[in-house]
């Protein structure tokens, strides 16, 4: 494991694997490093990854107040621990700050970015206000299980499935990174595509699973739609738990 320090001091962990040209795993909301561990192995076959937690996460610090603009200073300071400059896969909410990053200007080389989810309808806006609202007060009363099966019950899972899930063994580790579901509620804002996405001249790919719902491709052809050197591509199969093996060979082609 290696670590840098972002801008305001938060120290960033990270795994570095393979040797060459590097790419950056950007998580999505719930997740630590952990989750791309696979995808890491997978992709460092005549390339360098880096592997990171966000902050608050893993093996990562935090400092306080959050901002998103934080997180985006985090990025840059594994894009220098990487060399300088650097292709980023950001996963589900991850590509939303993956893609807030490339607008904000840091030296991304290639976006690649699975399921971004951006909600387009006329309703949006009112559900991730009343989501960040009702996240707010369960973290601010101290119900991090509370917090994390409104999460779960916001991204579509059953109450029953989420009630199986909290008895199981990977229940703690979530609750243990509540708080950052607020970090990635802010990410998403509304649920609207970014400003400056006009800038983002990276060559980018945004993938989405055949079976995840029409959200999913909406929010890829608006993303390719608002970028200069967009495309979008589809994985016959596949959902928003994207399988690895299945993902690794089309980024590994992009990538070159």
């Amino acid at each position: 494991m290696g670590t840098t320090c972002s801008a305001d001091g938060t120290v960033i962990a990270f795994d570095r694997l393979g040797a060459g040209e590097p790419v950056i795993l950007v998580s999505g909301a719930s997740c630590t490093r952990g989750v791309h561990a696979q995808a890491a192995g997978l992709l460092a076959t005549g390339r360098t990854v880096l592997n990171y937690d966000r902050r608050g996460r893993g093996d990562s610090g935090d400092t306080l107040p959050y901002a998103v603009e934080r997180e985006i200073e985090d990025l840059a300071a594994v894009i220098e621990a990487a060399g300088g400059r650097a292709a980023v896969f950001g996963n589900s909410s991850g590509a939303v700050l993956a893609l807030r990053a490339a607008a904000a200007g840091l030296p991304i080389t290639r976006l690649a970015l699975w399921e971004p989810p951006f909600q387009l309808d006329a309703g949006a806006p009112g559900r991730s206000r009343a989501y960040a609202e009702e996240l707010a007060a369960c973290l601010a009363e101290g119900r991090r299980g509370d917090a994390v099966a409104l999460f779960m019950r916001s991204v579509g899972l059953p109450p029953e499935v989420v009630a199986g899930i909290r008895q199981s063994p990977m229940w703690a580790p979530m609750e243990a990174i509540a708080p950052t579901l607020a970090y990635d509620a802010a990410v998403l804002g509304d649920g609207a595509l970014p400003a400056g996405l006009a800038g983002v001249t990276a060559p980018t790919l945004v993938l989405t699973g055949s079976r995840t719902g029409p959200w999913a491709e909406t929010a890829a052809r608006a993303v390719v739609d608002a970028l200069p050197a967009g495309r979008h591509a589809v994985l016959d199969g596949q959902d928003h738990n994207v399988s690895w093996e299945v993902l690794v060979p089309r980024l590994a082609a992009f990538l070159g």
